[in-house]
């Protein structure tokens, strides 16, 4: 258990958290929300022990053990899977013992280390390191790659895999899901599931923070609340509190205004004076009760295209890729890919396998190697690519990144504008400098929607975008006019931006005919040689089986009703056992006794067992649904 008593932490001169009063309990998967700036990192600070409490106390189980996400990594010559694999330390060096023991040809040594390794459970650490690195998209042949030879992405793929198989009890993930693809989110999740520690999660992608979170932990002006249950959860109860809180304010402020007038009124009256001295002592004592506090909601635009024509863009037989001296690199192979009007894609498939490559493509930026790409002469294209944040300008300000693109245009329509895209005031004028990422992204897209596009084309455009941020693109893009293609992991962004999905796979570009949930099945039911194919650079890319296809209409009615009330009755079961055994753990008195932290720990093993079989039952429903 980890209980924080009276905790306050600074940074500097700003006091982040005060009074905190909360214990998190073993097998809880927390959810840590909140404001950039509310404090989220340096409470994972503080649980690490790299920073002290200014006040109170944090306390920790002795012995207890924390993995978290290391945030640099060098680059190192050791093959990617032993880099994970010495995420085990007792494993690695019982592994290590055991190869220095070989090479010494000393056969007591070598019995001593099979001993050891039999203790740490090390002779399935390969395979385990093994199958954390192809669940986060590398290949068997890319795991034998050195560190050294993978990009800044993909070495964060690696820490937060050696941070999965450090033997843990405390699991610390911030922003886990940036630069994964939405095939490794969704293998993370199921991972997460799991899990049988203690996990304290920040993230900004709330359909993550829904399917993984026991309870969420909120950080707003300088307090935390906890709450039961995920973001969704959160988010009622939260609306909720305010809206109770507003109504006893509303109350008490009446009740003041009516005590205050009858002792104005009659204060200087003899007959009345008694009442009135009565009164103001009542007055006296009333409890001050604060106002609900109206946050700032983030609104953001993008204005109507200047044009819009109805065949905007279209790529036929287009084989895409990057041109080389004899031997090109294809990589997506006889594209045939049409935007118009109206139309919004959302781009499925693993990173490496294309999805970027597309849509440099549509934009004109990479050359097709065959093939013709069409453009309506109105064509206006707003694109977000993976490295427009870091292109904008160091020591500029926002008006002077406009002043740019618009020239002609006044320093008032700029700061108008900019208001719009939450830059209000004198912060149109300061340095990029000192933004943070998520400022810079939204600045990088303000710039975008200036130029009024008639088609958007957005790589990732949700890093370093917090949950509101995210929530103002996501209405934004729905009222946009024109024609979007969307790349992101943000489920919750691609589920309400998108009308169609096309699959980015194995060198091809197809319509995946479904939604995300159907996605989610699909990759679960992929064998698992082709789960991985193509995600890295460089990895031979191999064909995966199509999709399954549809159940033909007469074998749908075999379906045996009383199978299907069956499988039925099996998830509302399980998802019954899991609810009784949340109210059991939010309950103070189930924690008190010499016995409950044994009783805590065997309910949330117990728990993360029933999240397991509940997704294998919902699989199932799900599979005789589709058949019925």
């Amino acid at each position: 258990m980890i209980s924080f008593r009276n905790f306050a932490l600074r940074r500097g001169e700003r006091l982040l958290l005060s009074d905190v009063d909360l214990s998190l309990h073993a097998g809880w998967r927390v959810g840590v929300v909140g404001r950039n700036g509310t404090g989220k990192s340096s409470l994972f600070a503080a649980v690490r022990g790299e920073v002290e409490a200014d006040r109170g106390d944090l306390d920790l189980p002795t012995r207890m053990r924390i993995a978290s996400i290391a945030q640099e990594m060098p680059s190192l010559p050791d093959p990617a899977i032993d880099f994970v694999l010495a995420g085990d330390v007792a494993v690695h060096a019982a592994l290590q013992a055991e190869a220095n023991a070989f090479a010494a040809e000393d056969w007591e040594a070598v019995a001593e280390a099979h001993q050891r390794l039999e203790e740490v459970g090390g002779y399935d650490g390969a395979a385990r390191a093994g199958k954390l690195l192809h669940g986060l998209g590398f290949p068997g042949e890319a795991q034998q790659r050195p560190v050294s030879s993978f990009s800044g992405g993909w070495r964060v793929r690696l820490n937060l895999a050696r941070a999965l198989m450090t033997p843990s009890d405390v699991l610390l993930l911030d922003e886990p899901t940036n630069h994964l693809d939405l095939d490794a989110v969704l293998w993370l999740e199921q991972w997460l599931l799991k899990y049988q520690g203690t996990l304290l999660l920040i993230s900004h992608d709330r359909e993550f923070l829904d399917n993984v979170n026991t309870h969420t932990l909120h950080l707003h002006g300088g307090k935390a609340k906890l709450y039961i249950g995920n973001y969704t959860a959160f988010e009622r109860q939260r609306a909720e509190q305010l809206r109770q809180q507003q109504i006893t304010h509303e109350k008490t402020q009446a009740e003041r205004a009516h005590l205050q007038s009858f002792i104005d009124r009659f204060k200087a009256s003899a007959a009345k004076a008694a009442q009135a001295q009565s009164r103001i002592k009542r007055l006296a004592k009333m409890a001050d009760t604060e106002a609900v506090r109206a946050e700032r909601e983030v609104r953001i635009d993008f204005p109507a295209p200047v044009r819009l024509p109805h065949a905007l863009l279209r790529l036929n037989h287009a084989d895409c890729g990057y041109p080389a001296s004899g031997n090109p690199a294809v990589v997506l192979h006889d594209a045939n890919f049409g935007l118009e009007a109206g139309d919004r894609i959302g781009l499925l498939g693993p990173n490496g396998a294309g999805k970027s490559t597309l849509v440099k493509s549509l934009v004109g930026d990479l050359p097709l190697l065959t093939g013709e790409r069409y453009a309506h002469p109105d064509l206006r294209i707003g694109y977000f690519a993976q490295h427009t944040v870091e292109a904008l300008v160091a020591g500029t300000s926002p008006i002077d990144h406009m002043r740019e693109i618009s020239p002609d245009a006044s320093t008032q329509d700029f700061r108008n504008f900019l208001g719009k895209w939450s830059f209000p005031g004198d912060r149109a004028f300061e340095s990029i400098d000192g933004f943070s990422g998520g400022e810079r992204a939204r600045l990088a897209l303000a710039l975008i929607a200036w130029r009024q596009p008639n088609v958007l084309l957005l790589d990732e455009p949700t890093n370093h975008l917090d949950l509101e941020m995210r929530e103002a693109l996501a209405e934004a893009l729905a009222d946009f006019a024109g024609a979007i293609v969307l790349v992101s992991h943000d489920r919750h962004l691609i589920g309400l931006v998108s009308d169609t999905y096309w699959r980015v796979s194995e060198g091809v570009v197809r319509p995946f005919d479904g939604d995300l949930d159907d996605y989610a099945v699909w990759l679960r039911s992929r064998p698992q040689d082709a789960k991985s194919a193509g995600a890295v650079p460089a990895a031979t890319v191999v064909e995966a089986p199509p999709p399954p296809p549809p159940v033909p209409k007469a074998a749908r009615s075999k379906v045996n009703p009383h199978r299907l009330a069956q499988a039925e009755a099996q998830v509302a079961t399980l998802e019954s056992a899991i609810v009784d055994i949340d109210a059991r753990l939010a309950d103070p008195a189930f924690h008190d006794g010499p016995d409950a932290p044994a009783r805590a720990t065997d309910a949330a093993q117990r728990r993360a067992a029933l999240v397991s079989e509940l997704a294998e039952a919902e699989v199932a429903l799900l599979a005789l649904y589709e058949a019925s």
